[in-house]
């Protein structure tokens, strides 16, 4: 029999209980998400031609066939850089890494030799696009390169071009850089201003998203470009359909695996994303190669829904604290006088991380990275229990203390975790660890904003299910603040999360960089999930329009 969490729905209003000092018993909590919007059958038909050999040989083809673009002598320097960037725009880096890497440095050599007055020379377009590029590519490039064109103050141009490319180059910054502090707020204010620029990209810089769901809509306006080279958008529209087969692929082997468990009637008062968690996982690791990783990541983020339901929704303080510690020793004895439908998910999450980790080890070589991964998921889940304890007991934290455990409650580290263990093949566990251990900044705070992320999106609909206080609430209640002010708060750690993030990845080892980049892709993909609201939760919105342009609709 299915298992049902008959409890009534929690006004709107509830924050008001947030205030109050009586004591008095939690409310009961309800699921409020809605049944699974997609049709499994129809996307298990989907079929591509594009999984076919021949389509990668013609890749390769054009590929030498565009080649020449960079050795084009008529090519100026600023038109080499607009040709890197489109290249990574069309989601094209792969193809162009060696011809990319030469011209950068080559662009490295020439700054060092050219003086202030020959940038100026230049323009400021062409040395902020140089700037972002470099350190895009993980090259040092100092904010002095802009400074020259200030004078000691900020004087943006009018053009949207070039305001444009100190705003994205203004969100690569690290702690300190008060001059790209204040390119970025002068840059954003007048990009307001301005009627006809592109509302996506006024409010998502590059560097905060999924470059892989950027490139469909690069390659229309490159269709809609005179200027654009035919062969390059014929390579990038076939580059697009071969990767989308390939995700396909890889999205209709998880929905096997998911029907196959058989739990979601037994569960109804969780959420059955597994077509959203997929695209989660895409985001993370987009690369054709990394098929392996996509389908365990999905797996994964599917077991933090449910487990997250069962401590914020079904299971009482008492399931919960039993649950923990099932985890904790990882044994199914310990859930056997719980509830059947708590039952059911110990055994979902034990028995796929076993075969998760066999797979690991089978790909990766080296020994299991069962314990560590059992590590993380016992963290999860404590910190889960926090919360709950929380709730039940009517606490609101500070915002400090809720950011302590809620960094944790995120999942950015048990996410992280499995990506650095995928991705990795050193034959040493030590090795891995090491690797965790010298990212453990980004880590954390990877981990805050997907925590931040999902608290902006989902606050309203927590307060409807009586979930406990969010950052939001615990900063309005701890400073007496408007919402309003809260939200800006809220952002303005963001903001700070990414300029750590920037500087712990530049100062990463190179070798290390390539791996790292996917555990930063999940702060990356916070943003795309909680920026017009609950993307997990409902479904029928943005988050499906993203699905299908660029899951299952190929380009023509």
């Amino acid at each position: 029999m299915a298992c049902r969490n008959t409890v009534s729905i929690v006004s709107t209003m509830q924050i008001q209980k947030f205030h109050s000092t009586e004591k008095q018993s939690p409310p009961e909590r309800i699921s409020t998400y809605k049944p699974n919007i997609w049709k499994y059958d129809h996307l298990l038909s989907l079929t591509s031609p594009y999984s076919e050999k021949k389509y990668k040989f013609e890749a390769l083809k054009l590929k030498e066939e565009v080649s020449y673009e960079f050795s084009e002598s008529s090519v100026s320097p600023v038109g080499l850089l607009e040709l890197i960037d489109r290249i990574d725009k069309l989601g094209l880096t792969d193809y162009f890494e060696v011809e990319t890497k030469e011209a950068l440095e080559n662009t490295i050599m020439y700054s060092m030799k050219s003086n202030s007055s020959s940038k100026k020379e230049e323009g400021l377009y062409a040395t902020a696009l140089c700037f972002r590029l470099l350190r895009e590519h993980g090259y040092h490039a100092s904010q002095d390169m802009l400074k020259d064109f200030f004078d000691g103050k900020v004087k943006l141009p009018s053009d949207i071009k070039t305001l444009v490319e100190l705003w994205e180059g203004s969100h690569l910054s690290m702690d300190g850089e008060n001059l790209l502090n204040d390119i970025r707020l002068f840059s954003a204010e007048n990009l307001k201003k301005i009627s006809d620029v592109d509302r996506f990209t006024a409010n998502n810089p590059l560097a905060w998203r999924v470059r892989w769901y950027d490139v469909r809509r690069h390659i229309i306006s490159a269709q809609n470009c005179v200027n654009t080279n035919p062969m390059f958008l014929k390579l990038a529209k076939l580059n697009f359909n071969i990767i989308q087969a390939t995700h396909q692929n890889d999205l209709k082997d998880v929905i096997r695996w998911w029907r196959n468990l058989c739990i979601v009637e037994d569960l109804e008062f969780t959420r059955d994303r597994i077509v959203e968690s997929f695209f989660f996982a895409v985001g993370i690791a987009s690369e054709a190669q990394h098929g392996s990783m996509r389908k365990w990541l999905t797996k994964v983020i599917q077991l933090i829904l449910i487990i997250d339901d069962v401590y914020d929704i079904y299971g009482s303080l008492a399931d919960v604290q039993q649950f923990t510690r099932a985890i904790e020793k990882w044994d199914s004895k310990e859930v056997q006088m719980l509830p059947m439908c708590v039952q059911i998910c110990f055994r979902a999450l034990h028995d796929t991380m076993e075969e998760i980790s066999v797979e690991i080890q089978r790909q990766n070589g080296g020994p299991s990275a069962l314990p560590h991964l059992k590590q993380v998921w016992i963290n999860f889940c404590k910190a889960l229990l926090v919360e709950a304890t929380w709730y039940h007991k009517g606490h609101i934290p500070t915002l400090e203390e809720y950011l302590d455990n809620g960094w944790t409650s995120s999942s950015g580290q048990l996410l992280s975790f499995h990506v650095i263990f995928g991705l990795t093949n050193y034959k040493t566990t030590n090795e891995t660890l090491d690797l965790c251990k010298n990212c453990q900044e980004i880590i954390y705070h990877t981990s805050v904003i997907i925590r931040l992320c999902n608290d902006q999106g989902t606050s309203t609909a927590e307060l409807e299910r009586g979930d406990v206080a969010s950052s939001i609430i615990c900063y309005m209640q701890e400073e007496n603040v408007s919402e309003a002010v809260a939200r800006e708060h809220i952002e303005s750690i963001i903001l700070n999360s990414w300029k750590k993030i920037n500087y712990h990845f530049n100062i990463l080892p190179k070798s290390h960089r390539k791996i790292v980049k996917h555990v930063i892709n999940e702060a990356r993909m916070a943003h795309v999930m909680y920026h017009s609201g609950d993307g997990f939760g409902v479904q029928d919105g943005e988050t499906r329009d993203q699905v299908l342009i660029n899951l299952v609709e190929p380009l023509i």
